[in-house]
């Protein structure tokens, strides 16, 4: 029988053809659940109450800075937060105290314990911020400051006989004032959101919301992406229904300051101390301070210097 030419073709050639089998990716296994086979109690659960001792017996810092106008109330505010007289002062704006020509920064440190957990509370002032008549970039030395305390975090970090305890003064959070006016956000108020919120965690809060109306405190927020807390701070008691409240005494009454129905200081206060203390720090080191630590080692082409002001502390610490 003839066969033609694509008949004589050699078996070899028609091998080729056919691909070759490729062995399937190992996939991982997934790991077993394996709690119900437990033969007896391990106490891996007690890592919680490892961690709870721990915290009790060092302590945790935590740093609030506040901003705003003179006469705003950020002083009370903050001891009414912290239920003490915690900040640079608590009284109101004296008529002979000067009001600072340029901003300036003021820390102050305290010591509070509660249930055997001790917190080292640094509450930073900024006297002077929006009291000029030209108000241009007065924001700037705030963020200096604020990049200070990462380069400070920064230079006792790299070193090499660091600290076993690195002293954190770097800002967990910022509590911003705006002025009760019932009108929109003014622009020195967008600027420094705009040019802040890159370098550390601002809670926007509306000083003395008493002074509004319903009405207008319900059409500010609605202007505005970022929802303002409306407060009222104070640091004295009254008598109402046969129990004392902090509050602020009207004409009209009592304004009570944990009542939700008057202002929203408890919700300020459960999200600054009672839920989110431990977020504001983690989001302070994971991203506000790892995106200028980066920054700067970059910018450096490696680590910052050591200076001999440094050994010689390194010296003293060993």
């Amino acid at each position: 029988m003839f066969k033609g030419p694509a008949d004589t073709k050699p078996e070899t050639a028609m091998s080729e053809l056919v691909p070759e089998a490729r062995p399937k990716p190992v996939v991982p296994m997934k790991p077993v659940g394996i709690n119900s086979n437990l033969l007896g109690y391990i106490g891996i659960d007690t890592i919680i109450e490892q961690m709870r001792k721990k915290t009790m017996k060092t302590g945790f810092d935590f740093n609030i800075m506040v901003v705003g106008q003179s006469g705003l109330g950020k002083s009370t505010l903050v001891n009414t937060l912290f239920k003490s007289q915690v900040s640079r002062k608590s009284s109101g704006w004296n008529r002979e105290e000067k009001i600072p020509k340029t901003v300036e920064i003021k820390a102050i440190g305290h010591v509070i314990e509660e249930g055997g957990v001790k917190m080292k509370l640094t509450v930073i002032d900024t006297p002077g911020f929006g009291d000029q008549i030209n108000n241009e970039n007065c924001w700037e030395p705030i963020e200096k400051y604020i990049n200070e305390q990462y380069e400070k975090f920064l230079k006792e970090e790299v070193n090499i006989a660091r600290k076993k305890r690195i002293p954190d003064t770097r800002v967990h959070c910022c509590l911003y004032f705006i002025s009760p006016t019932g009108h929109s956000l003014r622009p020195l108020d967008l600027e420094f959101m705009k040019h802040l919120s890159k370098v550390v965690n601002i809670i926007p809060v509306i000083a003395k919301a008493d002074t509004m109306t319903l009405e207008e405190k319900t059409e500010f927020k609605q202007r505005q992406e970022s929802m303002p807390f409306a407060v009222v701070g104070s640091d004295k008691e009254y008598q109402v229904n046969g129990k004392r409240v902090l509050g602020r005494k009207t004409p009209w009454g009592v304004i009570e300051v944990e009542n939700l129905n008057h202002c929203e200081f408890a919700l300020l206060r459960d999200f600054v101390i009672r839920t989110h203390l431990q977020d504001l720090k983690e989001v302070t080191h994971n991203i506000h301070y790892e995106t200028y630590r980066a920054k700067r080692l970059n910018d450096n082409g490696g680590l910052p210097p050591v200076t001999v002001e440094t050994e010689e502390n390194h010296e003293s610490n060993l």
